[in-house]
């Protein structure tokens, strides 16, 4: 079983030479410290930063560079800033290949719900409904349970959705998974869990074709 920065670094593999990349708030903003050093990517953040680094180390942290999530971070060279109307235009304009998102619940038919809890107080939806409206190959990085172990990859999704139809694959603590033809396939196993505690785990219909691999961290 996967904690937070296990399921970064699976997802980090995801992420291609070349790529403009989304990080979402949560478990997404881990990746930026497990992607190659052999590669270049330049990282998104919707309050208008293009080409984020790791995060600092402690003492090196500079209060005015932050992320979406109000994080402080680092920068690579060459990194800019500008308006967020700028950066809605590059998401809504489709100039950013992978979007990287944390959920509460993902349907087996891909909708998500991750900005809203009924009940409990919220500042706004954030860039979520943009980013999934506008992309075209969205990873969910989640835990594939709530804290009263219950599934939260669902047949519907119960919360407040966020989009539509938009998730293309979800890493979990437990399990890889790619969504086609309203199903969760089940594409890899973390280290150590069996196919059976994912097929427990899960709500929404999970299909298992051969023998599922271990994860390669």
């Amino acid at each position: 079983m996967l904690d937070k920065n296990g399921i970064a670094k699976r997802i980090a593999k995801e992420v291609k030479n070349g790529y403009y990349v989304n990080l979402g708030i949560g478990i997404p903003t881990l990746v930026a410290n497990f992607v190659r050093d052999d590669i270049e990517v330049e990282f998104q953040s919707e309050n208008g930063v293009l080409g984020m680094g790791p995060f600092p180390f402690d003492g090196e942290e500079d209060a005015d560079i932050i992320n979406a999530g109000k994080q402080t971070i680092t920068t690579m060279p060459g990194a800019s800033f500008f308006d967020s109307a700028m950066s809605f235009s590059m998401i809504r304009g489709k100039h950013v290949h992978l979007t990287i998102l944390g959920a509460m619940e993902v349907a087996e038919n891909g909708d998500i719900a991750n900005w809203k809890i009924p009940g409990k107080m919220v500042k706004g939806m954030g860039g979520a409904m943009d980013l999934v409206a506008s992309a075209d190959n969205i990873i969910v990085a989640m835990m594939h349970t709530n804290k009263a172990g219950e599934s939260k990859l669902l047949k519907r999704c119960s919360l407040p959705l966020t989009g539509v139809g938009c998730v293309t694959k979800i890493v979990t603590n437990l399990a890889v998974l790619e969504i086609k033809d309203n199903k969760f396939y089940l594409l890899e196993r973390a280290p150590g869990v069996s196919v059976e505690e994912i097929q427990a785990a899960t709500e929404g219909t999970l299909i298992v074709e051969g023998d599922i691999p271990e994860m390669e961290i």
